[in-house]
């Protein structure tokens, strides 16, 4: 079965966040109750045909922000020319790994090898032994695995996140007041802008790559507790269940499997 449509039922729920009385998780249980998993290495095709081997690391990756880019460059200067195919072989300079895009936003470099492009801290399938430490695949995230560390730790925070989808939102009410809405959700073509329509392969809504065995909010509870807080994570787990014991065919990802 091809790539899903974008546009189908979700159940959503909403409740305060256990951490502050000002703020609401709007959070899509269709997604998050989905067998989505990450298939780089095992059948993923890159969002690009002619970089089927780079995932969704064609482009480089923005910073979120000051802090975001200086805890990446703490790990950045821990990386060997072992760990890291791109390592200039001497102390690493930001110049190695961060260069600015169009609009001057900062963000991780890409580099040309064997005619692909590709995040300078993509290792290509021709480095190290296989996919995972020291070999094809984010150096960054290798280094988390071989330190024992969880990769949302080394890499830039749209790497990890990907793809689950935090966004903000300010909601007004009848009296006045308002509160932020946090959505928590599919990270699907749209969030890429108009160019998501342009990518060849997408993996979200694709078929091949719902089939873990547990659910995204199992599966992604480091991400989502980071993303959340951890009482609010708690408070998603309780709806979820919950969801995944009633829940109809209806309701179900288009992507999992029938």
């Amino acid at each position: 079965m091809p790539e899903v449509d974008l546009v189908f039922p979700r159940a959503y729920v909403e409740f305060l966040d256990p951490a502050d009385e000002d703020q609401v998780f709007r959070c899509d249980l269709t997604w998050l109750t989905s067998s989505y998993m990450c298939i780089f290495g095992q059948g993923c095709q890159g969002i690009y045909a002619d970089a089927p081997d780079t995932g969704c690391c064609t482009l480089g990756a923005h910073f979120a922000d000051k802090d975001d880019e200086l805890r990446v460059a703490a790990y950045v200067a821990q990386l060997t020319p072992d760990q890291w195919q791109f390592h200039p072989g001497r102390p690493v300079k930001k110049s190695d790994w961060i260069e600015k895009d169009d609009d001057g936003e900062r963000k991780t470099r890409t580099r040309e090898h064997a005619g692909q492009g590709a995040c300078v801290f993509h290792n290509r399938a021709d480095f190290g032994p296989g996919v995972g430490p020291g070999g094809a695949g984010c150096a960054l995230h290798g280094l988390a695995l071989e330190q024992g560390r969880n990769p949302l730790e080394t890499k830039p925070d749209v790497c990890w996140q990907l793809p689950i989808r935090r966004t903000y939102r300010t909601v007004e009410r009848q009296d006045g007041t308002s509160y932020t809405e946090v959505s928590i959700g599919e990270y699907d073509r749209r969030g890429w802008g108009p160019g998501g329509h342009d990518l060849d392969w997408y993996c979200s809504g694709n078929t091949e790559a719902h089939v873990a065995v547990d659910a995204v909010f199992v599966t992604h509870a480091p991400e989502l507790t980071e993303l959340m807080g951890e009482r609010a994570y708690a408070e998603l787990v309780r709806h979820a269940e919950a969801h995944v014991r009633s829940r109809s065919a209806l309701a179900l990802h288009p992507a999992d499997p029938r």
